[in-house]
């Protein structure tokens, strides 16, 4: 058995910065209110017709990761990609970024565990090389929301949330099993799915032929819905539990956490974890006040930001943690 170790990371967040400012001239809200609820003060959305996607976004922060790593494109083995936004319905952005990097014609395999998504993706790709299946695995974790929000005040309490980017991670084999991925965990609550939702398209309730069909402009089940108080409750309570079930199995004390990395869902909600667990500003690291909630793909990118930054070094130990749609959880304990 071996342990996975991550070796290069990266990622990519579109130039186009939308303040709260901006979304203020096109809904009714404010800076104000946006931070108060969220902590968050811009966010980056593609440009229409810019030609950017999930998929390319994917394939910039990956080119990154992989020259990082010091690995070959093609030392590349496997590749698991997390998202909500896919550029097409089926098939699903692992295999665009196969091609796009023309990369010899490994596996590809699709998550969609929403906010919790990259968390997945990281469980899968390291129970892959403890196995000994596979070397080197790519994980990436790419959303575009910005093209599928409703922009007008009917829908700014989830449009003024939620950004554009990628980030990705080239994981390997460690056979030094105290380093690495210590351990994962991942749980979900179906009976809660319908708090935080896109309906359609689906196959189950509103396909593309009813919504033609209908041809209704007040039909909201093309926007995302988030009960977001509900939403709220449920995600400081499962990020204590995970968090604290990924120290106990590895039996670590909440004083051995030198970096938290919690999915950028809302300040309010890492500020509420950091405050129960006591810990530092230098123990825990945001970044939603500039990229919003980027869902599968804020783990990744604030890990890449921490550690270019030199928050992460040798031998600390990293926790991440992600709830969301779902409702999915998770946790992730890395010695570095």
């Amino acid at each position: 058995m071996y342990n996975s170790k991550i070796i290069g990371l990266g990622y990519y967040v579109p130039d186009n910065v939308v303040t709260n400012d901006d979304l203020s001239k096109i809904m009714d809200t404010s800076d104000e209110w946006i931070q108060e609820r969220t902590g968050i003060q811009e966010r980056r959305w593609v440009k229409p017709n810019s030609g950017e996607t999930t998929a390319s976004m994917g394939v910039e922060a990956a080119k990154i990761a992989i020259d990082r790593a010091g690995i070959d494109k093609d030392d590349i083995d496997f590749i698991v990609f997390a998202t909500l936004s896919p550029d097409m319905y089926f098939p699903g952005p692992g295999v665009q970024v196969q091609h796009a990097l023309d990369i010899k014609t490994v596996g590809a395999l699709d998550v969609r565990n929403q906010c919790s998504g990259f968390v997945y993706g990281l469980s899968v790709a390291d129970n892959f090389i403890k196995t000994g299946m596979y070397k080197n695995v790519l994980v990436i974790g790419s959303e575009l929301h910005s093209h599928g929000l409703d922009k007008t005040t009917r829908g700014r309490g989830v449009s003024v949330i939620f950004g554009d980017g990628a980030g990705a991670a080239v994981l390997t084999r460690e056979e030094d099993t105290s380093k690495g991925i210590l351990s994962t965990h991942l749980h979900s609550q179906g009976e809660h799915a319908e708090e935080l939702v896109l309906v359609a398209p689906g196959m189950g309730k509103r396909w593309v032929n009813d919504i033609i069909a209908d041809n209704d402009p007040n039909d909201e089940s093309y926007f995302p819905y988030m009960n977001g108080q509900f939403v709220f409750k449920n995600a400081v309570v499962r990020f204590s539990e995970v968090i604290m079930e990924g120290l106990m199995t590895n039996k670590l004390q909440v004083e051995d956490i030198d970096m938290l990395i919690p999915h950028q869902a809302n300040l309010r909600i890492a500020q509420f974890i950091q405050k129960k667990f006591k810990l530092s500003d230098d123990q825990v690291f945001n970044n939603i006040q500039k990229y919003g909630n980027t869902t599968a793909a804020s783990i990744p990118i604030a890990l890449t930001e921490a550690w270019e930054q030199g928050k992460i070094k040798e031998d600390d130990t990293v926790v991440l943690a992600a709830f969301g749609s779902g409702f999915t959880w998770g946790s992730v304990i890395i010695k570095w």
